[in-house]
Protein backbone atom coordinates (compact mmCIF):
# COMPACT_ATOMS: atom_id res chain seq x y z
CA UNK A 1 0.00 0.00 0.00
CA UNK A 2 1.39 3.45 -0.90
CA UNK A 3 2.02 6.12 1.71
CA UNK A 4 -0.76 8.20 0.17
CA UNK A 5 -3.26 5.36 0.42
CA UNK A 6 -2.10 4.51 3.93
CA UNK A 7 -2.72 8.09 5.02
CA UNK A 8 -6.17 8.05 3.43
CA UNK A 9 -5.19 10.37 0.61
CA UNK A 10 -7.07 9.56 -2.61
CA UNK A 11 -4.98 8.03 -5.39
CA UNK A 12 -4.47 10.29 -8.40
CA UNK A 13 -7.26 10.09 -10.96
CA UNK A 14 -6.08 8.22 -14.05
CA UNK A 15 -5.64 10.55 -17.00
CA UNK A 16 -8.44 10.36 -19.54
CA UNK A 17 -7.13 8.57 -22.65
CA UNK A 18 -6.76 10.73 -25.74
CA UNK A 19 -5.65 10.28 -29.33
CA UNK A 20 -2.11 11.12 -28.16
CA UNK A 21 -2.30 8.30 -25.58
CA UNK A 22 -3.26 5.78 -28.26
CA UNK A 23 -0.59 7.15 -30.60
CA UNK A 24 2.11 6.76 -27.93
CA UNK A 25 1.15 3.15 -27.20
CA UNK A 26 0.79 2.07 -30.84
CA UNK A 27 3.74 4.05 -32.17
CA UNK A 28 1.53 5.64 -34.80
CA UNK A 29 1.01 9.29 -35.64
CA UNK A 30 -1.94 11.06 -34.02
CA UNK A 31 -3.39 11.74 -37.48
CA UNK A 32 -3.18 8.03 -38.33
CA UNK A 33 -4.91 7.10 -35.07
CA UNK A 34 -7.67 9.60 -35.80
CA UNK A 35 -8.18 8.26 -39.31
CA UNK A 36 -8.13 4.66 -38.08
CA UNK A 37 -10.90 5.40 -35.57
CA UNK A 38 -12.84 7.04 -38.40
CA UNK A 39 -12.43 3.80 -40.43
CA UNK A 40 -10.52 5.51 -43.25
CA UNK A 41 -10.79 3.17 -46.27
CA UNK A 42 -7.16 3.67 -47.37
CA UNK A 43 -5.66 2.41 -44.08
CA UNK A 44 -4.68 -1.22 -43.65
CA UNK A 45 -7.16 -3.41 -41.79
CA UNK A 46 -4.53 -4.55 -39.25
CA UNK A 47 -3.65 -0.93 -38.45
CA UNK A 48 -7.29 -0.09 -37.79
CA UNK A 49 -7.73 -3.24 -35.72
CA UNK A 50 -4.69 -2.36 -33.58
CA UNK A 51 -5.93 1.17 -32.94
CA UNK A 52 -9.43 0.00 -32.04
CA UNK A 53 -8.09 -2.70 -29.72
CA UNK A 54 -5.91 -0.24 -27.83
CA UNK A 55 -8.76 2.31 -27.72
CA UNK A 56 -11.09 -0.31 -26.25
CA UNK A 57 -8.54 -1.41 -23.68
CA UNK A 58 -8.01 2.17 -22.58
CA UNK A 59 -11.72 2.94 -22.53
CA UNK A 60 -11.23 5.74 -25.02
CA UNK A 61 -14.40 7.73 -25.78
CA UNK A 62 -14.13 10.28 -28.59
CA UNK A 63 -15.10 13.85 -27.91
CA UNK A 64 -18.06 14.29 -30.25
CA UNK A 65 -17.65 18.03 -30.56
CA UNK A 66 -13.96 17.69 -31.37
CA UNK A 67 -14.63 14.83 -33.78
CA UNK A 68 -17.15 16.91 -35.66
CA UNK A 69 -14.69 19.81 -35.91
CA UNK A 70 -11.93 17.54 -37.25
CA UNK A 71 -13.93 15.34 -39.62
CA UNK A 72 -17.31 17.00 -40.11
CA UNK A 73 -18.94 13.81 -38.74
CA UNK A 74 -20.42 12.71 -35.44
CA UNK A 75 -20.17 8.93 -36.03
CA UNK A 76 -23.81 8.77 -34.85
CA UNK A 77 -26.80 7.35 -36.71
CA UNK A 78 -30.21 8.32 -35.34
CA UNK A 79 -33.27 6.06 -35.38
CA UNK A 80 -36.37 8.26 -35.25
CA UNK A 81 -39.60 6.62 -34.07
CA UNK A 82 -43.03 7.48 -32.74
CA UNK A 83 -43.73 6.99 -29.02
CA UNK A 84 -47.11 5.46 -29.87
CA UNK A 85 -45.48 2.20 -31.00
CA UNK A 86 -46.62 -0.84 -29.03
CA UNK A 87 -43.58 -2.84 -27.85
CA UNK A 88 -45.43 -6.01 -28.93
CA UNK A 89 -44.68 -4.99 -32.50
CA UNK A 90 -41.28 -4.98 -34.19
CA UNK A 91 -39.80 -1.92 -32.45
CA UNK A 92 -37.60 -3.74 -29.96
CA UNK A 93 -36.39 -6.19 -32.60
CA UNK A 94 -35.53 -3.35 -34.99
CA UNK A 95 -33.52 -1.45 -32.36
CA UNK A 96 -31.66 -4.61 -31.36
CA UNK A 97 -30.75 -5.54 -34.94
CA UNK A 98 -29.62 -2.01 -35.81
CA UNK A 99 -27.38 -1.84 -32.74
CA UNK A 100 -25.98 -5.29 -33.49
CA UNK A 101 -25.20 -4.40 -37.09
CA UNK A 102 -23.30 -1.27 -35.99
CA UNK A 103 -21.24 -3.19 -33.47
CA UNK A 104 -17.65 -3.27 -34.62
CA UNK A 105 -18.09 -0.17 -36.78
CA UNK A 106 -17.19 3.40 -35.84
CA UNK A 107 -20.87 4.34 -35.67
CA UNK A 108 -23.16 4.50 -32.67
CA UNK A 109 -26.96 4.24 -32.61
CA UNK A 110 -29.02 6.99 -31.02
CA UNK A 111 -32.83 6.76 -30.68
CA UNK A 112 -34.94 9.91 -31.08
CA UNK A 113 -38.71 10.17 -30.95
CA UNK A 114 -41.80 12.22 -31.57
CA UNK A 115 -45.16 12.17 -29.80
CA UNK A 116 -48.60 11.40 -31.27
CA UNK A 117 -49.96 14.49 -32.97
CA UNK A 118 -46.52 16.00 -33.52
CA UNK A 119 -45.02 16.59 -36.94
CA UNK A 120 -42.76 13.54 -37.57
CA UNK A 121 -40.41 15.82 -39.51
CA UNK A 122 -39.71 17.86 -36.35
CA UNK A 123 -37.07 15.55 -34.76
CA UNK A 124 -35.40 14.92 -38.13
CA UNK A 125 -35.16 18.64 -38.83
CA UNK A 126 -33.64 19.14 -35.36
CA UNK A 127 -31.07 16.38 -35.89
CA UNK A 128 -30.01 17.69 -39.30
CA UNK A 129 -29.95 21.39 -38.48
CA UNK A 130 -28.10 20.87 -35.18
CA UNK A 131 -25.63 18.40 -36.70
CA UNK A 132 -26.46 15.69 -34.17
CA UNK A 133 -26.02 12.68 -36.48
CA UNK A 134 -24.51 11.68 -39.81
CA UNK A 135 -27.65 9.84 -40.97
CA UNK A 136 -31.19 9.06 -39.87
CA UNK A 137 -33.34 5.94 -40.10
CA UNK A 138 -37.11 5.99 -39.69
CA UNK A 139 -40.25 3.95 -40.38
CA UNK A 140 -44.03 4.40 -40.78
CA UNK A 141 -43.39 5.79 -44.25
CA UNK A 142 -46.11 7.42 -46.33
CA UNK A 143 -46.18 7.20 -50.14
CA UNK A 144 -45.20 10.87 -50.57
CA UNK A 145 -43.43 11.10 -47.22
CA UNK A 146 -42.51 14.72 -46.34
CA UNK A 147 -39.46 13.50 -44.38
CA UNK A 148 -38.06 11.74 -47.43
CA UNK A 149 -38.69 14.76 -49.66
CA UNK A 150 -37.01 17.10 -47.13
CA UNK A 151 -33.95 14.87 -46.68
CA UNK A 152 -33.49 14.24 -50.41
CA UNK A 153 -33.65 17.97 -51.11
CA UNK A 154 -30.83 18.49 -48.60
CA UNK A 155 -28.89 15.42 -49.71
CA UNK A 156 -28.67 14.24 -46.11
CA UNK A 157 -27.99 10.49 -45.67
CA UNK A 158 -30.98 8.39 -44.57
CA UNK A 159 -32.64 5.00 -44.88
CA UNK A 160 -36.28 4.03 -44.38
CA UNK A 161 -37.97 0.93 -43.00
CA UNK A 162 -40.62 0.91 -45.70
CA UNK A 163 -40.83 2.28 -49.23
CA UNK A 164 -42.16 5.52 -50.74
CA UNK A 165 -43.06 6.82 -54.19
CA UNK A 166 -39.37 7.72 -54.51
CA UNK A 167 -38.09 4.27 -53.53
CA UNK A 168 -35.76 4.10 -56.53
CA UNK A 169 -33.88 7.14 -55.24
CA UNK A 170 -33.18 6.30 -51.60
CA UNK A 171 -32.08 3.48 -49.28
CA UNK A 172 -34.73 1.25 -47.72
CA UNK A 173 -35.56 -2.18 -46.36
CA UNK A 174 -39.10 -3.47 -46.58
CA UNK A 175 -41.37 -6.48 -46.26
CA UNK A 176 -43.57 -7.26 -49.26
CA UNK A 177 -46.87 -6.46 -47.59
CA UNK A 178 -48.83 -6.80 -50.81
CA UNK A 179 -47.64 -10.41 -51.01
CA UNK A 180 -48.51 -10.89 -47.32
CA UNK A 181 -52.07 -9.64 -47.85
CA UNK A 182 -52.60 -11.86 -50.89
CA UNK A 183 -51.12 -14.94 -49.18
CA UNK A 184 -53.29 -14.37 -46.11
CA UNK A 185 -56.53 -14.30 -48.11
CA UNK A 186 -55.53 -17.28 -50.25
CA UNK A 187 -54.79 -19.33 -47.14
CA UNK A 188 -58.15 -18.44 -45.65
CA UNK A 189 -59.79 -19.39 -48.94
CA UNK A 190 -58.15 -22.81 -48.73
CA UNK A 191 -59.79 -23.24 -45.35
CA UNK A 192 -63.17 -22.43 -46.88
CA UNK A 193 -63.53 -18.94 -45.42
CA UNK A 194 -65.75 -16.58 -47.38
CA UNK A 195 -66.08 -13.33 -45.39
CA UNK A 196 -62.81 -11.82 -44.17
CA UNK A 197 -62.19 -8.78 -41.95
CA UNK A 198 -58.81 -7.04 -42.09
CA UNK A 199 -57.12 -5.16 -39.23
CA UNK A 200 -54.70 -3.07 -41.28
CA UNK A 201 -52.11 -0.46 -40.26
CA UNK A 202 -53.08 3.24 -40.49
CA UNK A 203 -54.18 3.68 -44.09
CA UNK A 204 -52.02 6.76 -44.74
CA UNK A 205 -48.93 4.56 -44.46
CA UNK A 206 -47.39 2.91 -47.47
CA UNK A 207 -47.36 -0.63 -46.12
CA UNK A 208 -51.03 -0.41 -45.14
CA UNK A 209 -51.93 0.48 -48.73
CA UNK A 210 -49.84 -2.47 -49.91
CA UNK A 211 -51.70 -4.86 -47.58
CA UNK A 212 -55.07 -3.55 -48.78
CA UNK A 213 -53.97 -3.96 -52.41
CA UNK A 214 -52.85 -7.53 -51.70
CA UNK A 215 -56.02 -8.65 -49.93
CA UNK A 216 -58.16 -6.98 -52.60
CA UNK A 217 -56.26 -8.73 -55.39
CA UNK A 218 -56.61 -12.15 -53.73
CA UNK A 219 -60.27 -11.50 -52.92
CA UNK A 220 -60.99 -10.88 -56.60
CA UNK A 221 -59.14 -14.10 -57.51
CA UNK A 222 -60.90 -16.30 -54.94
CA UNK A 223 -64.34 -14.70 -54.79
CA UNK A 224 -63.97 -13.99 -51.06
CA UNK A 225 -65.60 -10.92 -49.54
CA UNK A 226 -63.00 -8.76 -47.80
CA UNK A 227 -63.65 -5.76 -45.57
CA UNK A 228 -60.98 -3.51 -44.05
CA UNK A 229 -62.08 -2.44 -40.57
CA UNK A 230 -61.92 1.33 -40.85
CA UNK A 231 -62.72 2.08 -37.18
CA UNK A 232 -59.33 0.89 -35.94
CA UNK A 233 -55.82 -0.09 -37.05
CA UNK A 234 -53.16 -2.60 -36.03
CA UNK A 235 -51.30 0.23 -34.26
CA UNK A 236 -54.21 1.12 -31.99
CA UNK A 237 -54.59 0.00 -28.35
CA UNK A 238 -55.68 -3.62 -27.94
CA UNK A 239 -58.97 -2.69 -26.28
CA UNK A 240 -59.99 -0.60 -29.28
CA UNK A 241 -59.08 -3.38 -31.73
CA UNK A 242 -60.97 -5.94 -29.66
CA UNK A 243 -64.11 -3.77 -29.59
CA UNK A 244 -64.00 -3.12 -33.34
CA UNK A 245 -63.54 -6.80 -34.19
CA UNK A 246 -66.34 -7.73 -31.78
CA UNK A 247 -68.71 -5.40 -33.65
CA UNK A 248 -67.76 -6.99 -36.99
CA UNK A 249 -68.18 -10.65 -35.98
CA UNK A 250 -72.01 -10.75 -36.03
CA UNK A 251 -71.88 -9.85 -39.75
CA UNK A 252 -70.79 -13.39 -40.56
CA UNK A 253 -67.02 -12.87 -40.43
CA UNK A 254 -65.28 -16.24 -40.65
CA UNK A 255 -61.72 -15.08 -41.38
CA UNK A 256 -59.41 -12.39 -40.01
CA UNK A 257 -56.18 -10.85 -41.30
CA UNK A 258 -54.10 -8.91 -38.74
CA UNK A 259 -51.01 -6.83 -39.49
CA UNK A 260 -49.43 -7.12 -36.02
CA UNK A 261 -49.04 -9.46 -33.07
CA UNK A 262 -50.98 -7.23 -30.67
CA UNK A 263 -53.94 -6.81 -33.04
CA UNK A 264 -54.04 -10.59 -33.58
CA UNK A 265 -54.20 -11.22 -29.83
CA UNK A 266 -56.93 -8.61 -29.42
CA UNK A 267 -58.89 -10.19 -32.27
CA UNK A 268 -58.64 -13.62 -30.65
CA UNK A 269 -59.94 -12.13 -27.40
CA UNK A 270 -62.90 -10.66 -29.29
CA UNK A 271 -63.88 -13.87 -31.06
CA UNK A 272 -63.48 -16.01 -27.95
CA UNK A 273 -65.64 -13.59 -25.97
CA UNK A 274 -68.18 -14.06 -28.76
CA UNK A 275 -68.18 -17.82 -28.10
CA UNK A 276 -66.07 -18.67 -31.16
CA UNK A 277 -62.89 -20.75 -31.40
CA UNK A 278 -60.06 -20.58 -33.92
CA UNK A 279 -60.14 -23.45 -36.38
CA UNK A 280 -63.83 -24.02 -35.69
CA UNK A 281 -65.71 -21.85 -38.17
CA UNK A 282 -63.18 -19.05 -38.15
CA UNK A 283 -59.44 -18.67 -38.87
CA UNK A 284 -56.90 -15.89 -38.43
CA UNK A 285 -53.74 -15.02 -40.37
CA UNK A 286 -51.29 -12.59 -38.78
CA UNK A 287 -47.87 -11.10 -39.37
CA UNK A 288 -45.29 -11.29 -36.59
CA UNK A 289 -41.67 -10.24 -36.07
CA UNK A 290 -40.87 -12.74 -33.30
CA UNK A 291 -42.26 -16.33 -33.20
CA UNK A 292 -44.87 -15.92 -30.51
CA UNK A 293 -48.41 -16.27 -31.80
CA UNK A 294 -48.27 -20.06 -32.14
CA UNK A 295 -47.45 -20.19 -28.42
CA UNK A 296 -50.45 -17.99 -27.67
CA UNK A 297 -52.88 -19.96 -29.87
CA UNK A 298 -51.44 -22.76 -32.01
CA UNK A 299 -54.31 -22.38 -34.51
CA UNK A 300 -53.14 -18.91 -35.60
CA UNK A 301 -51.65 -18.91 -39.11
CA UNK A 302 -48.53 -16.79 -38.59
CA UNK A 303 -46.36 -15.30 -41.34
CA UNK A 304 -42.99 -14.12 -40.09
CA UNK A 305 -41.41 -10.79 -41.00
CA UNK A 306 -37.65 -10.87 -40.45
CA UNK A 307 -37.14 -7.48 -38.81
CA UNK A 308 -33.62 -8.53 -37.83
CA UNK A 309 -32.76 -8.76 -41.51
CA UNK A 310 -34.30 -5.32 -42.12
CA UNK A 311 -32.32 -3.76 -39.26
CA UNK A 312 -29.04 -5.18 -40.53
CA UNK A 313 -29.73 -3.86 -44.04
CA UNK A 314 -30.77 -0.44 -42.77
CA UNK A 315 -27.59 -0.06 -40.72
CA UNK A 316 -25.45 -0.96 -43.74
CA UNK A 317 -27.56 1.28 -45.98
CA UNK A 318 -27.15 4.30 -43.70
CA UNK A 319 -23.39 3.77 -43.44
CA UNK A 320 -23.09 3.45 -47.24
CA UNK A 321 -25.13 6.64 -47.70
CA UNK A 322 -22.69 8.45 -45.38
CA UNK A 323 -19.46 7.09 -46.84
CA UNK A 324 -20.45 6.71 -50.50
CA UNK A 325 -23.07 9.37 -51.24
CA UNK A 326 -22.77 8.83 -54.99
CA UNK A 327 -23.12 5.02 -54.81
CA UNK A 328 -26.48 3.35 -55.59
CA UNK A 329 -28.62 3.21 -52.43
CA UNK A 330 -28.79 -0.14 -50.65
CA UNK A 331 -32.30 -1.65 -50.89
CA UNK A 332 -33.80 -4.93 -49.72
CA UNK A 333 -37.25 -6.48 -50.17
CA UNK A 334 -38.20 -9.53 -48.11
CA UNK A 335 -40.91 -11.46 -49.93
CA UNK A 336 -42.91 -14.17 -48.13
CA UNK A 337 -44.00 -17.26 -50.03
CA UNK A 338 -46.94 -19.50 -49.26
CA UNK A 339 -44.45 -21.86 -47.61
CA UNK A 340 -42.95 -18.80 -45.82
CA UNK A 341 -39.61 -19.11 -47.60
CA UNK A 342 -37.94 -15.77 -48.30
CA UNK A 343 -36.50 -14.62 -51.61
CA UNK A 344 -34.39 -11.78 -52.93
CA UNK A 345 -31.54 -10.46 -50.82
CA UNK A 346 -29.89 -7.07 -50.56
CA UNK A 347 -28.94 -5.36 -53.81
Amino acid sequence: MSDMAAKGTPAPVQEKPTLKTIARITGLAVATVSRALADAPDLRADTKALVRRVADELGYVPNRAGLRLRTGRTQVISLVMSTEHDMMNNTARLISSLAGAMRGTTFHLNVSYYFPGEDPLKPIRHIVEMGLADAVIFNQTQPADPRVAWLMERRFPFATHGRTLWASRHAWADFDNMAFGAIAVRRLARFGRRRVAVVAPPLNQNYAQDIVAGVSQAAAETGIEVRVLSDTSSDRPSGEVQATVARALPDGVDGLVCASTSSAMASVAALEAHGMRLGQGIDLVAKEAIPFLSLFRREIIAIEEDVGRAGAVLARAAIRAIREPEAPPLQDLETPQDDQDLTKGPT
